[in-house]
């Protein structure tokens, strides 16, 4: 009997101590990404989870110069996306990411939408200053890179004063999806990813031409405290499932 006890005695211990030694093994690694990411990168993070069991994804979305300006203040992240090179760059500069762990993991496009029933349809940019297009929702482009690349565009073609006092400055490109989707702006420049996912709500215009390519870079955000972690996740962005996923989703390989 007193054997009986002793072995049960022992596979309590061992399973309290498998126990704690998992809860000890585990890590939350925080990623912070730009707000065009959220439903690939809500997906991607449930297949990193799956072939890393210990870890838990925590996933941040918002503007990439917001959620540059959060990082410099000191929130506790892991890992850093953004929707264009500009903003990483201005990370590398002010020495808040690993530089040698950045890298380019996807492409997109930025396009101009129009609500699915809307009476005006440009089909240039010069035709946003005509008087059927009042109201444009755009990106703050100080802290949102597709506001950044449309203002880009709009310099380019000698535009931006004439349809300056259209512009309805948004928080990020999802705000600027739903402005256009409820009807409340005559059109709106997002990514071609956003407009698929509400592609019964809102029409393609047509594909605003840029002057850099829209090329997602990612990269290890600096005393984290999960940098191991943060390691593999970005590597895993890179891997096969990762692509098929955010190509499931409409990007494009970097």
């Amino acid at each position: 009997m007193l054997e009986v006890l002793r072995r049960a005695l022992r596979g309590v211990v061992f399973v309290a101590s498998t126990l704690a030694a998992a809860e000890v093994g585990a890590v939350d690694v925080t990623v912070s990404a730009a707000a065009s990411l959220r439903d690939a990168f809500t997906e991607i993070a449930r297949e990193f989870e799956k072939d890393n069991s210990a870890d838990k994804v925590l996933l941040n979305f918002a503007a990439s110069g917001q959620l540059l300006q959060q990082i410099t203040r000191g929130a506790p992240v892991d890992v850093f996306a953004s929707a264009d090179q500009d903003t990483m760059d201005r990370a590398a500069a002010q020495n808040v990411i690993d530089r040698s762990s950045r890298v380019d993991f996807a492409r997109n496009r930025l396009v101009l939408v129009t609500a699915l029933d809307a009476t005006a349809a440009p089909k240039s940019l010069a035709d946003l200053t005509g008087p059927a297009v009042k109201r444009i929702a755009i990106g703050t482009p100080e802290s949102v890179p597709a506001g950044r690349y449309a203002k880009g565009a709009l310099d380019a073609a000698g535009l931006w004063s004439a349809v300056q006092p259209k512009l309805i400055n948004t928080q990020n490109v999802r705000q600027a999806l739903d402005y256009v989707a409820r009807g409340e702006t005559d059109a709106g420049f997002v990514y071609h990813t956003d407009a698929m996912l509400v592609a019964d709500r809102v029409r393609i215009g047509f594909e605003v031409a840029t002057k850099e390519p829209v090329v997602y870079p990612v990269a290890v955000v600096k005393g984290g405290g999960a940098e191991a972690v943060g390691r593999r996740f970005v590597k895993f962005l890179t891997s096969e499932k990762a692509q098929r996923v955010l190509a499931k989703f409409g990007f494009g390989r970097p």
